[in-house]
């Protein structure tokens, strides 16, 4: 209750709420909502796509919906395209987790729509340890959209099947990008973590509108002009887990990065298996694909069933929104942002 009390004193004049992101009734919560600084808006690559946050940050109920270029909520998993029109070498990247952070966000892939959300562990939220002398995840960190993993299928290259996730992509380049960012990127190759005897491939690549970029063309020019940064990637996969206490993980191919062209025929793998996905060809089994623009799926919706389950996902939100566990969290999250500098 002191805790309480202190937050109350310590709460500025009301302002504006910020857009997408609800108040929740007078309190903590509200408070929290319209007192911790707004981000700058992220650069966006590709304007057609928009996000909007429901939940606070740094809590279980925290969402990151996307839209279109009409405002539409769609599925970031399913809705946005492998590639972008007319670029045959370029890929779409969904920006999960940016540079330098540890909280593990993730798309939702379970949840209609598939928000990227927080991952949780034993009832926890999860963060990545600080492998040194790193900080955080040294890459920014996401996924392919349109491509599964499939968990029935035995890859002859790993002999093990796959994670049943979209292909994971770690991007290079010298920004650090934002959550729900969608960039475009180019492979440059491709490493075979084997995560509990799954395989879990993660793809090299960097973005198109890096000021480097032009170097960059397949992975021996990582080495040349990135010295001992594959090294540095093979460390943190090997390594992240292992202050959980989990042992460390392995990988194919004696931990080789394989190259662009091996790359891009695991890509068109993972993307044959998800439109097998999306129209009932293989078994999905809890993975939501309830999608707004793949008209020929047996899953899509229309726009104001996309609409009502982002309300009714909010509405939950709400119920939930006066939990220990996010009061807790918010008083962090003021701490880490006080003006004064003190933590």
């Amino acid at each position: 209750m002191r805790a309480l009390s202190l937050l109350r004193l310590l709460r500025p004049a009301p302002g504006p709420p910020r857009p997408g992101l609800p108040l929740r009734g007078a309190g903590v919560a509200a408070w929290a909502g319209r007192s911790r600084p707004s981000p700058p808006p992220p650069h966006r690559a590709m304007s057609q796509y928009s996000t909007e946050e429901r939940g606070q940050p740094c809590s279980a109920q925290y969402r990151l919906y996307f839209k279109n270029v009409d405002g539409h909520y769609i599925s970031p998993f399913h809705d946005i395209p492998l590639k972008p029109e007319s670029k045959e070498a370029v890929f779409n990247m969904v920006v999960e987790v940016p540079r330098w952070t540890n909280a593990k966000m993730e798309i939702a892939t379970k949840e209609p729509l598939n928000p990227i959300k927080q991952d949780i562990k034993k009832g926890k939220l999860r963060y990545v340890a600080n492998i040194f002398p790193h900080k955080g995840y040294i890459w920014n960190y996401g996924a392919l959209p349109q491509t599964w993993e499939d968990p029935l299928h035995k890859d002859s290259t790993t002999n093990c099947c796959g994670d049943n996730d979209p292909i994971d992509v770690c991007e290079i380049g010298s920004k650090v990008r934002a959550r729900g960012e969608i960039i475009q990127v180019k492979i440059l190759g491709i490493l075979g973590l084997i995560d509990e005897n799954e395989t879990d491939w993660k793809l090299i690549a960097i973005s198109v509108d890096d000021p480097e970029a032009s170097k960059f063309h397949n992975i021996s020019d990582v080495r040349k002009h990135k010295p001992a940064y594959l090294e540095a990637t093979l460390d943190w996969f090997r390594l992240y887990k292992v202050p959980q206490g989990k042992p460390e993980n392995k990988f194919a191919f004696n931990g080789e990065f394989k190259d662009k062209d091996f790359a891009l025929e695991v890509i068109e793998s993972t993307h044959k298996y998800w439109k097998a996905l999306l129209h009932k060809k293989s078994d999905g089994g809890d993975i939501n694909c309830v999608n707004v623009q793949v008209y020929d799926s047996p899953f899509c919706c229309s726009k104001e069933e996309a609409r009502c389950i982002v309300q009714s996902a909010s509405t939950a939100i709400n119920e939930d929104s006066n939990s220990k566990e996010e009061m807790e969290n918010i008083w962090r999250v003021y701490l880490g942002n006080s003006s004064d500098g003190h933590h």
